[in-house]
């Protein structure tokens, strides 16, 4: 939502320029008034200056709309409030651009999957000679004020878990470049289904997959990074947390005739975060380590394997868990229970990481569903 120098463009929402009706009906309902201002205006109103309004705009994904009078009151409220922001010292100019960038992404993507997965199905019309737009506008009317507040609960609740963790944190640096799990769980022979699969077969496949493991990250304590189609990437605070999270994958892809094999990587180290997102080495080594895992295995990187051995999770060899049963039968105690077993692979070179010892995660003993 960006204006040019001279004043002049072209207005591609259609203000003023015989737009449907109802089109701009549902748009007054969803945004709660008017179009009432142009960008100027806008910008004027919110007192910003025009280049700052313009910047705030293009991070949250908006169009250009030239000098259309296509802006309402919450464009204006919206400016004021990222502009006094600023002007209060809570956010700098840069972080506020982030906030609105950060924010036009999740939502824009929220509301492509409202549309395209769940209106586009509650708006078929339930009569003859009826038309989906006769129907959208009272379902709309219905249906808005109940997804704004369960949206605004989620979020309250992401937001409460995301500042949990940041405050937990030992220092500063921490709270940005942090010690994690990282994991990523790709389809085996995707590219091949893109071939022989119906377009709708395919996207069904692959909403069934990133449900399958949104669902499993989410209840065993990781934390969804994004999803790629035919990979996740996930990450967990606790090794342990990332190893049953990989497992749990491997295994409830198995018992699904309809999906594909699955390979997982996991690499533990630091981690920079940034809107969401994970970046550095251990990320890159994750993605790695998937390409050459095995078919329904996991294989983890050696920082991973020790972060397991030392929390006690999985031993170092087996020879050392029988001598540590043996050690506790003699003593009347019992033994380590070891929830993993860690087998290591050669080393081989990983282009762009150098020399890297895999190891193969496996369970000691599978637990009862």
């Amino acid at each position: 939502m960006t204006v040019d120098d001279t004043g002049s463009g072209t207005d591609p929402q259609g203000a003023d320029s015989g737009e449907d009706p109802l089109a701009l009906r549902l748009e007054q309902l969803i945004l709660g008034a008017e179009r009432r201002y142009t960008p100027f205006q806008a910008a004027r109103s919110a007192g910003v200056s025009m280049e700052l309004a313009s910047r705030f705009w293009r991070a949250m994904g908006f169009a250009d709309i030239g000098q259309a009078r296509a802006l309402t009151e919450a464009d204006v409220l919206a400016l004021r409030r990222l502009a006094g922001l600023v002007e209060a010292g809570l956010l700098s100019e840069a972080m506020a651009v982030q906030v609105a960038r950060s924010t036009g992404q999740t939502t824009a993507r929220l509301a492509e999957w409202q549309i395209d997965s769940f209106l586009e199905g509650l708006t078929e019309p339930p009569e003859p000679g009826m038309t989906r737009t006769e129907v959208t506008y009272p379902l709309v009317e219905l249906l808005l004020p109940e997804l704004e507040e369960f949206i605004v609960y989620v979020w309250r609740r992401q937001l409460a878990a995301a500042t949990g963790r940041v405050v937990q944190a030992a220092d500063d640096e921490e709270m940005v470049d942090r010690r994690l799990a990282v994991g990523f769980a790709d389809l085996v022979g995707f590219t091949r289904l893109t071939r022989r699969l119906e377009e709708e077969e395919l996207g069904e496949l692959v909403e069934a997959f990133e449900t399958t493991a949104a669902d499993l990250v989410a209840a065993r304590g990781g934390r969804l990074i994004k999803t790629l189609g035919d990979e996740v990437l996930y990450a967990a605070d606790d090794a342990g947390v990332a190893a049953e999270i990989a497992l749990r994958l491997i295994e409830t892809m198995a018992n699904d005739e309809t999906m594909p094999e699955l390979r997982v990587g996991i690499a533990f180290g630091t981690v920079t975060t940034r809107m969401g997102d994970v970046f550095g080495t251990t990320v890159n080594l994750a993605s790695r380590l998937t390409s050459i895992a095995p078919r329904d295995a996991v294989l983890v990187d050696s920082a991973f394997a020790e972060e397991l051995i030392r929390t006690g999770e999985a031993p170092a060899s087996e020879a050392e868990a029988a001598e540590a049963a043996a050690a506790a039968e003699k003593e009347g105690e019992e033994p380590p229970a070891y929830r993993f077993a860690l087998q290591p692979m050669w080393q081989r070179p990983v282009r762009g990481l150098g020399v890297v010892e895999p190891w193969l995660l496996t369970r000691r003993d599978r637990p009862a569903s």
